[in-house]
């Protein structure tokens, strides 16, 4: 089971009015940094860019071209040691609803291999040393030293 906060709203979906919960310039901000970063060939210039959002990145981990970290809770994000996260991946910690909106931190452990395409969603950890092949819909926790493939997805030891 994914750990998200949930909030009820009535009226209109949560999504159409976001800035009476987040601020504007700050998601701005964190829109500006991460599209900057996402084509950024640089590894450590990019590392920088995304703690400016308040992202925790670990030492050595990669994030390849285009991956697009969540822009409205990029600080939910933590990313292990030595980890390479695929080209086009998307980590986010949100999901809007008709009637409400989810909040989850996503946690990724040491050494993890993200597979390009894949999607995580918020509420999630990833085990060290885990593999989560191309374009996986990451809907559960990952325990350390598997490989998760497919949507739905299935883990494997």
């Amino acid at each position: 089971m994914r750990r998200t906060e949930r909030h009820k709203v009535s009226g209109p979906n949560p999504l159409w009015n976001v800035y009476e919960r987040l601020p504007f310039g700050r998601t701005f901000f964190n829109t500006l940094i991460i599209e900057i970063g996402r084509y950024c060939p640089s590894m450590s210039l990019k590392k920088k860019l995304y703690k400016l959002t308040g992202m925790t990145i670990g030492h050595e981990t990669s994030i390849a071209y285009k991956v697009t970290p969540d822009i409205m809770y990029p600080e939910k994000i933590t990313i292990g040691t030595n980890c390479v996260i695929g080209f086009n991946a998307t980590i986010l910690c949100h999901e809007y609803l008709i009637d409400e909106y989810r909040i989850g931190e996503v946690i990724i452990g040491n050494e993890v291999l993200i597979g390009a395409g894949a999607l995580i969603l918020p509420g999630v950890t990833i085990g060290d040393r885990a593999v989560i092949g191309a374009n996986t819909v990451v809907t559960k926790d990952v325990p350390a030293r598997t490989f998760a493939y497919g949507n739905p997805m299935q883990i494997r030891e």
